[in-house]
């Protein structure tokens, strides 16, 4: 039988359920408190953080255009706003919710993004102000193909300091934890862009004002020889030299003379000794005493010094350095400054100029080689006449030139070891690296004499084990495909120079170097499923593979190179050979860095 509560035992219950009941709206209360409060906290920070970029943009631009009055300004008002929002993400609520698994990802990604934009503004923009006229291409590039060599060198330091935070602060950009809110993630990606861009720009303008004034002649006069590439034909670091320049700088000024054709250039001169590897891998072709050759070794510095120990025979002159481009890169600068016009009327445009120099000149002069080395130094003269004049969008003609660096399409040898280790240090060195991380550098020579290049077509794979033991097996494999279409060719086009194998008209051939990992070792090379013969050589610590093979009209070869190398750190690295076309290339190689 249930007992009967006494009077005191109920008004005992009825407090307590009194107590529960103000404990659960007081923590009721709270939570909505603190939903309440982080929900304010969160519109502010967004709102903040939004206004910072765009601030930041604001001020990026300001620098661009040379307007630092109102990219003081911009700076000024984007740190403002990004102190103001990491206010906000430092609050107690933000870091409480940010710490939740999961569902706090969205909160702890704004946080890191805040830190990096208030970084960005208070480390970079502000002080990237100072740097003025360095940073802006409008007052960079003078009249007459002046480069502001005072301002460059009076910004040197903080250019140097802004750098090095903005690479910081790109690193952790493109670290930022990916989270399930599509709108945090739209923003993080936003982010990592703003800042990659910002750190390209801070950087290359950076080693500009490290490498400019004294490659320039800030020091005194300097002179370089210009190498003309046709990489219609070939060869390692591009293409067999077609023509060449002597430049001449001082002060920043820059002019061109000596401009010439190979036929200048002879094939017998006296060799220069660039150490027992490159003898071994490459002393059959005599690249350091025929100018043919003379670019067949893929390490750019080795070409700047064999066209400057040619010079120095055919002038007496000893040079300071060494520069190579080539039609595609000149296609890049047509766009940024226009068209040349020839003596007859005809355009040489953006669009045209690589067909035009490549291609239809061994149609047009067909049986007059002297008319068509003239027609292209007449090119080449237009183009170097356009750059000499008054530059009427700098910013596009730097951006032209860093895109045709950035493909190896511009290289840059200095004679000083100084200014060489910095160029070394970017794309304009068109080095072989001497380090030990993953490599697959796949080199075509033109074995032929022809022009066949132009309608070679590549595909590259590299694939590699995963990194538990100390070596693993890799593949590296090229397509190599002859787009000649079936109509007439004259010889000198798609001929063969010594057609000792008796070849089809129109074979492509090709000697072809694998450049590999350092430490590598071949297990087997094949040519279309069937075993060859590699020739084993050594490049800067690295084992090189050459095949030599025909690649018929119409018909794709395929070279898989079987390899064993050691499972070292570091993201695996493909070079591209500035040829014409933009080969596919695939990439599976895992990183071997220690966790």
């Amino acid at each position: 039988m249930r007992r009967r509560l006494s009077d005191e035992e109920i008004a005992a219950q009825r407090r307590k359920r009194r107590r529960v009941q103000i404990g659960c709206g007081v923590g009721a209360l709270v939570v909505v408190g603190f939903i309440g409060w982080l929900g304010y906290e969160g519109l502010q920070a967004k709102s903040n953080l939004e206004k910072a970029q765009d601030f930041a943009t604001q001020a990026k631009d300001a620098l661009l255009a040379g307007d630092t009055d109102k990219a003081r300004v911009a700076a000024g008002d984007a740190d403002r706003y990004a102190q103001d929002a990491q206010s906000s993400v430092d609050s107690v609520p933000w870091r409480i919710a940010g710490a939740v698994p999961f569902l706090g990802s969205p909160f702890d990604s704004t946080r890191q993004m805040t830190t990096i934009v208030s970084g960005l503004t208070e480390q970079v923009l502000l002080p990237a102000v100072d740097a003025g006229s360095a940073v802006s291409p409008d007052q960079l590039i003078l009249d007459g193909a002046r480069i502001n060599l005072a301002a460059l060198r009076d910004a040197a330091p903080v250019l140097e300091t802004t750098s090095a935070a903005i690479s910081d602060l790109d690193e952790q950009a493109q670290n930022v934890d990916s989270t399930w809110l599509g709108l945090i993630d739209d923003a993080r990606v936003d982010l990592q862009e703003q800042v990659s861009e910002l750190s390209g720009l801070l950087n290359n303008t950076s080693l500009a004002a490290q490498i400019a004034p004294a490659m320039l002649g800030a020091d005194g006069p300097r002179s370089y020889f210009i190498g003309f590439q046709t990489n219609a034909e070939a060869r390692g670091t591009g293409g067999l030299v077609g023509g060449f320049a002597i430049l001449r700088a001082e002060n920043g000024a820059v002019h061109v003379d000596e401009l010439a054709s190979n036929r200048e250039l002879r094939t017998d001169y006296e060799p220069l000794d660039l150490g027992p590897e490159f003898a071994q891998a490459y002393g059959a072709s005599r690249p350091t005493s025929d100018f043919r050759n003379s670019n067949v070794s893929p390490h750019f510095p080795y070409a700047g010094q064999i066209w400057r120990h040619m010079w120095q025979q055919e002038s007496g002159e000893r040079l300071d350095g060494a520069v190579a481009t080539d039609p595609v890169a000149l296609s890049y600068v047509l766009d940024a400054v226009g068209p040349v016009t020839m003596p007859d009327g005809e355009k040489v445009t953006a669009e045209n100029v690589v067909e035009l120099t490549e291609s239809t000149v061994y149609r047009r002069f067909a049986t007059d080689n002297k008319a068509r080395k003239d027609y292209l130094q007449t090119v080449a003269a237009g183009v170097v006449q356009k750059l000499m004049g008054s530059i009427n969008h700098p910013r596009a003609l730097l951006e032209a030139l860093g895109r045709a660096a950035s493909e190896g399409r511009l290289a840059v040898w200095s004679a000083a070891p100084e200014t060489q280790k910095l160029i070394e240090s970017t794309p304009l060195g068109h080095t072989v690296p001497d380090d030990p991380a993953p490599y697959a550098g796949l080199v075509v020579n033109n074995l032929g004499g022809n022009k066949l290049d132009y309608y070679l077509e590549r595909k590259i794979t590299y694939t590699a084990e995963t990194c538990e033991d100390t070596t693993r097996h890799s593949s590296v494999s090229i397509q190599l495909k002859n787009n000649l279409p079936s109509e007439d060719f004259t010889k000198y086009v798609a001929g063969t120079f010594d057609n000792s194998a008796g070849s089809p008209f129109g074979t492509n051939l090709v000697d072809l170097g694998l450049l590999a990992t350092q430490g590598a070792k071949l297990q087997k090379v094949t040519i279309d499923g069937t075993s060859a013969i590699a020739f084993v050589n050594t490049e800067r610590g690295h084992p090189l593979f050459s095949v030599q093979l025909p690649v018929p009209r119409g018909e794709a070869i395929e070279v898989t190179y079987e390899l064993v190398e050691p499972s070292v750190p570091g993201d695996a690295r493909v070079p591209i050979q500035p040829l014409i076309d933009d080969p596919s290339v695939e990439i599976d190689v895992p990183n071997c860095t220690p966790e």
